[in-house]
């Protein structure tokens, strides 16, 4: 069995609207946060694996697959937004912790419910407040990772 079309059209418009988003950016701020974001965005994979494996979502067309249903979530939303939340609030923890917490709050307990009635994906195993912690404490270390990058470029630029 094939993917459905809308799963499809959802995955493209998914992956395309937030890069796209990122033009808007600024070279500067994109060169400065995308290595955190990507860094994050590779353990964020690494994270639905495991979650697929222990079945804490269930998406809607068979057969199921990771490069179809989870990693458009990966490459789509997850790295841009955290290049954007790191431009409006980096050197600012309190800031960027609340800014993170809203934007995994709407995901969770907004975008999930939408996701279940358009019939893309619906939670199995972890209720929407398991799952806003699911994805938020890799905030923490989102900000730690540039934490030390910026460390390292002191550092550099010193010498």
């Amino acid at each position: 069995m094939k993917t459905s079309r809308g799963h499809m059209i959802f995955n493209l418009i998914i992956i395309l609207v937030p890069w796209l988003s990122l033009l808007f950016i600024g070279k500067r701020h994109f060169k400065r946060f995308f290595a955190s974001s990507f860094i994050i965005g590779v353990f964020e994979m690494i994270n639905h694996i495991y979650g697929n494996k222990r079945k804490f979502w269930e998406f809607y067309d068979k057969p199921r697959s990771f490069i179809k249903d989870e990693l458009p979530f990966d490459i789509g939303p997850y790295i841009p937004m955290s290049i954007w939340i790191h431009k409006f609030s980096y050197g600012n923890f309190k800031k960027f912790a609340l800014l993170n917490a809203l934007a995994n709050a709407v995901f969770s307990f907004f975008f999930m419910p939408f996701l279940k009635k358009i019939k893309i994906i619906k939670l199995k195993r972890l209720n929407y407040v398991q799952f806003f912690f699911y994805i938020h404490y890799k905030a923490y270390l989102l900000y730690g990772v540039q934490h030390l990058i910026e460390k390292n470029r002191i550092k550099r630029n010193a010498y």
